[in-house]
């Protein structure tokens, strides 16, 4: 019985999130920095998630992560690199 139900929750759940399609392209503690990366990669058409993992007593604690789509990742490290013009 047990291994019907393992088998019909592996069956039922999916295999692949849709978060796991996302990378993790660029991580910092400032807020201001992680800010500047998101607008420079919306403005280039670069669809971003950011995750704030920072704590929310003391900002000192935690960074703050930003996520492209698998398919944008080097795109999204050549924009993060290349200097303000």
């Amino acid at each position: 019985m047990w291994k019907r139900i393992k088998k019909w929750i592996r069956k039922s759940l999916p295999t692949e999130t849709e978060f796991e399609k996302n990378k993790l392209v660029y991580r910092t503690s400032e807020v201001h920095m992680a800010n500047i990366m998101k607008l420079k990669l919306e403005e280039e058409g670069v669809h971003v998630i950011v995750i704030n993992k920072m704590d929310t007593s003391y900002n000192n604690f935690g960074q703050i992560e930003i996520y492209v789509n698998q398919n944008d990742v080097i795109r999204a490290k050549y924009i993060i690199e290349k200097p303000y013009e």
